[in-house]
């Protein structure tokens, strides 16, 4: 492994009954509270009432930002920033799953910078500051809440991209996850496909030497895997929906990657994807994860083996690391279609018509990944094995 530094500075508070802490952590930041959420189910559960509750009982003065998207797009972060301007805004409070928390991250960057925070995702300028950002989580998934991470969309350009700063991170998480039990049966079987996917992104690395790291992705693999029938079978079982939603946060906040870099080409694909085709996340990586294991394979088939004996159960027994390997691969893809993840682009009616379009859009930057670098090429093959 590398010489690395770790810091985390979110402080997570975790379990049942624990959205009270509002009344104390609010309070450290100012009394001009942003209150940012998606659609109506909180409102439907009754958090969103007990969250304003809560900030009226302190005496908290509540501006609201309603209707982020699944796919959070600029337009909505620009509406964000300028409320802050107009109210004086001293924390950003973000009550939803990962595409509100990264919506508010953007905000709140956004909201510190003379110019437009999409110079940030551009890589033309660095956050240097950001107004401080609370969440309570309501979608175990992206691990948004304990890092310093956020995907956007601009919509007029058709361009989803990840972009992330040190200031980013939020100050304090409330994870409740009774706050998880309205969540319906689709949106729980993304969240889990995108939490593997983040231990998978990690699993894919070319350093030695990391034992520990390894076996910290392959318990989280085995766990959601083994977690998520009985999960879906009963959704508001408590146990099982903090058992997911601790894998989420653990899946990255920077706890399995100490010492290496993980690949995120997979990432990178499916964001292109769901920038034209404004598809769920956790959809797309269904669908193209097993095919961007298909196609590299070959670059370190040891590896594959790894995850296939230790976190699958494969028997490796009189066969090469490619079998195994490629046993791995279809292991993961059963695991997926039994929960009711898609396998196809053609699942979401997706052609290929928009293929080179896609790939275009991936090498924005260049080549990319870290286990192997692909090209355009490279993505192209990738998205028609997909088809």
């Amino acid at each position: 492994m590398n010489p690395f530094e770790f810091h985390n500075p979110t402080k997570l508070i975790f379990g049942k009954g624990q959205l009270d802490t509002l009344k104390t952590e609010v309070p450290k930041y100012g009394n001009n509270v942003l209150l940012v959420y998606g659609g109506g189910s909180i409102k439907r559960s009754g958090l969103y009432d007990n969250v304003i509750s809560l900030l009226k009982e302190i005496g908290s003065e509540i501006t609201e930002l309603s209707g982020v998207e699944p796919n959070p797009r600029l337009t909505t972060v620009h509406k964000g920033v300028d409320l802050c301007r107009e109210n004086n805004i001293d924390l950003i409070l973000a009550v939803g799953g990962g595409s509100v928390i990264d919506c508010a991250k953007a905000i709140a960057v956004g909201a510190k910078y003379d110019g437009d925070m999409w110079d940030f995702v551009e890589r033309k300028a660095a956050p240097k500051d950001a107004l401080p950002l609370g969440t309570v989580l309501t979608i175990a998934a992206t691990g948004s809440e304990m890092n310093g991470g956020s995907v956007i969309t601009n919509e007029q350009t058709q361009e989803k991209m990840g972009w992330g700063s040190p200031h980013a991170y939020p100050v304090f998480s409330i994870l409740d996850p009774v706050n998880t039990f309205t969540l319906p049966k689709d949106q729980t079987v993304y969240g889990m496909v995108d939490m593997m996917s983040h231990v998978l992104e990690h699993y894919f690395h070319t350093e030695t030497n990391t034992p520990v790291q390894d076996g910290f992705c392959e318990t989280i693999l085995r766990t959601v895997i083994e977690t998520a029938p009985r999960l879906l079978g009963d959704l508001e079982n408590y146990e099982d929906r903090s058992t997911i939603m601790y894998c989420g946060t653990m899946a990255l906040n920077g706890m399995l990657n100490m010492g290496y870099a993980g690949d995120w080409a997979t990432h990178n694909i499916e964001h292109a994807v769901s920038a034209v085709y404004d598809i769920p996340h956790g959809g797309g990586l269904a669908i193209l994860f097993p095919n961007w294991m298909k196609y590299n394979l070959h670059t370190n088939p040891e590896r594959f083996k790894q995850l296939a004996v230790n976190v699958f159960h494969i028997d490796p027994a009189g066969k090469s690391a490619e079998q195994v390997g490629e046993e791995g691969i279809q292991a993961l893809r059963d695991f997926w279609s039994s929960i009711g993840a898609p396998s196809r682009l053609a699942d979401y009616d997706i052609d290929d018509s928009q293929i080179d379009v896609m790939a275009e859009k991936t090498v924005r930057f260049g080549p990319f990944g870290k286990f192997r670098t692909l090209h355009k090429e490279d993505v192209v093959e990738i998205y028609k094995l997909s088809l």
